[in-house]
């Protein structure tokens, strides 16, 4: 009889311990949403798989900065889960982004926009240049390292980065019937370094 009580008062201190371990969980994923909620910012990834839909529209991020333009912090790249989930951020009417963004998780409501990189881009580079006129931007001809990468980039120098983007817009022809390739920025119009 006794161990008999002892069986039923252990499976009761089991139970109340499963019931309490389930309702705390259930708790930390409620105030997880609800934190989500109350920040109202979009995580860079979410943001990245739904441009498409979300192009022209005011919208607020936060990411981990990674990157501020070294000519007047007119760009910053924000990451979400890793390194080829981020997105350019451009200061647009607001000038500059303070260098102190570097390294800090930084939130921004601004405006998602599509840069398209078709033939006609492409043929109006190759132009530039010809014409000795290209712009330099980052470190040289070969381009910001941190755009590059941001936009799955590989090559290094100017024809053979126009190469690759050839290459590039063929295969998503052939995939999507798309003959452009999609890069996805945000204008900002207000940011807060958390």
């Amino acid at each position: 009889m006794r161990t008999k009580t002892l069986s039923i008062a252990a499976a009761i201190m089991a139970l109340f311990f499963i019931g309490t371990s389930c309702s705390n969980k259930q708790k930390n994923t409620e105030e997880t949403a609800t934190t989500e909620q109350t920040t109202g910012a979009m995580e860079i990834d979410d943001l990245l798989a739904n441009a498409e839909s979300l192009t022209d529209q005011e919208v607020t991020i936060e990411g981990v900065c990674t990157h501020a333009c070294k000519h007047g912090a007119t760009k910053i790249f924000l990451m979400g889960s890793d390194d080829t989930q981020t997105i350019r951020v451009e200061a647009a009417k607001l000038g500059s982004f303070d260098t102190k963004c570097v390294n800090s998780i930084v939130r921004v409501t601004g405006t998602l926009k599509e840069q398209r990189v078709d033939e006609a881009y492409l043929q109006q580079w190759e132009s530039r240049l010809k014409a000795a006129a290209a712009e330099k931007h980052g470190e040289g001809e070969t381009g910001c390292s941190t755009e590059k990468k941001a936009r799955g980039e590989t090559a290094n120098t100017p024809e053979a980065r126009i190469a690759d983007f050839r290459a590039k817009i063929a295969k998503r022809q052939a995939e999507s019937g798309k003959p452009y390739l999609s890069f996805y920025y945000m204008e900002a119009a207000n940011y807060e370094i958390q």
